[in-house]
């Protein structure tokens, strides 16, 4: 059994308890000063603060036993960073659409031209297992270094049978082998592809079909995803096409996410709180009501600053949300056409400016309400006795100067499980 001491924390920040923190609970951290982390075999066994004799005469008799000796520095311990949405795994980039989007088209546009999703679908199917499972493997080893130890990846840029097992297989691989944990969602009900556009092959009630009777049991049946997601958008799908779906998945016992509200509001937050989604994602245009049927859902709300930033779009009322008794989550959306920035940090700057949330609430939406959106809320998102050992080392002393510097990386360690994954050189 390992021991390992993470040693003179100048401050330790993290929330408490292993549930979604909602209204003011969200603004709620733990802040002790001059702290000490005891980690036994993985998991956070003791947390020793203070200055006091009894205090340092325990650091000292740990670090005489300790298999490991993690010096904070003095610097700000947090728990490690949660990315609860991304589109990680695919084949090709698509930079060659940034000079069209510049001359004034928009995303439906690039769609209906046969780019955007579409693009990407053709290169993950063309690609193979390994190309795939290297090419994630770099993207979760980015991640790490921005001091993310958990991570959600959705498939859905197959859109057919072979290609999202094909992806869902690497990702169940990439959770065994790589120090990052990742979190599978089966996506494939993420765009309507060319072999069913126009009505071909039965059209969208075929693609369902092929999603509902085939896809979902199969997927089930080799435990191959947490979640299922849905893209329920104009020009996608339906709050009326995705209902049946998700309630197929429900039925196999998946929990469920709903893309919603990203372009236009058409019933997709709506149907997340009816069916008790797990979370809803994008929000961007969300309105009152949408918000009001996420609060009666229990759904935990999961924006993306990131992909507002990058389409020049509104941002999402995040502010009225967390007012409003909804738990806030921030995640990157990292995919190759609306957001190809992975940059968890990235997105706490964007969020503080462009959200108005207090860093607080910030620190919260990016660990334990990240987790309770993953499912991993009694294991992860706090650093609490009987928690796994997740944490962030920053190169700062004080959470405020991690919201208020952007555009360096200010990670010092990463660690997972008690291990450093990455240092800042």
């Amino acid at each position: 059994m390992s021991k390992v001491l993470v040693k003179n924390i100048g401050r330790l920040q993290t929330p408490v308890g292993s549930y979604a923190h909602k209204g003011s609970e969200q603004t709620e951290n733990l802040v002790l000063d001059n702290a000490n982390i005891i980690i036994d075999n993985g998991m956070i066994s003791e947390i020793i603060s203070g200055n006091g004799e009894h205090s340092k005469a325990r650091v000292l008799e740990v670090e005489k036993e300790a298999d490991n000796v993690i010096d904070a520095g003095g610097h700000l311990v947090t728990p490690g960073l949660i990315d609860s949405h991304t589109h990680m795994i695919f084949g090709g980039y698509r930079q060659h659409e940034l000079p069209k989007k510049l001359r004034g088209a928009t995303y439906l546009d690039i769609l209906r031209e046969g780019g955007g999703i579409n693009d990407t679908v053709r290169a993950t199917r063309a690609a193979d297992e390994k190309t795939l499972y290297d090419k994630t493997s770099a993207f979760l080893d980015e991640t790490a270094s921005f001091g993310v130890t958990t991570c959600e990846i959705k498939s859905g840029y197959g859109l057919d049978f072979d290609t999202e097992i094909k992806c869902l297989e690497v990702l169940k691989d990439l959770n065994k082998k790589h120090p990052v944990d990742v979190v599978p969602t089966f996506m494939g009900a993420h765009a309507l592809p060319p072999e069913y556009a126009d009505g071909k092959n039965g059209g969208k009630v075929g693609f369902m079909d092929l999603m509902i009777q085939k896809l979902l049991p199969y997927i089930a049946e080799h435990d191959l995803a947490d979640f299922v997601d849905i893209f329920v958008e104009d020009e996608v799908f339906s709050p009326e096409e995705g209902k049946p779906y998700l309630e197929k998945a429900k039925e196999l016992g998946f929990d469920i996410k709903v893309h919603a509200d990203e372009i236009k509001a058409i019933g997709g937050t709506e149907l997340a709180g009816e069916l008790g989604a797990k979370s809803a994602e994008h929000l961007i245009v969300t309105d009152d009501e949408g918000i009001e049927a996420l609060a009666k859902g229990g759904t935990i709300a999961v924006c993306l600053p990131g992909t507002s930033f990058y389409l020049g779009s509104k941002f999402a009322p995040a502010r009225e949300m967390i007012k409003k008794g909804v738990p806030v989550a921030i995640a990157t959306d990292f995919n190759p056409g609306s957001c190809p920035n992975l940059n968890l940090q990235l997105m706490i700057n964007v969020a503080i400016l462009k959200y108005k949330m207090l860093p607080e609430e910030i620190l919260t939406a990016i660990t334990i309400n990240a987790a309770a959106a993953l499912n991993r809320e009694h294991l992860v998102g706090t650093v609490e006795i009987g928690k796994q050992a997740d944490l962030l080392i920053w190169n700062v002393d004080d959470f405020n100067m991690a919201c208020y510097r952007y555009g360096s990386n200010l990670v010092d360690k990463t660690i997972k499980k008690g291990e450093v994954i990455y240092e800042q050189r």
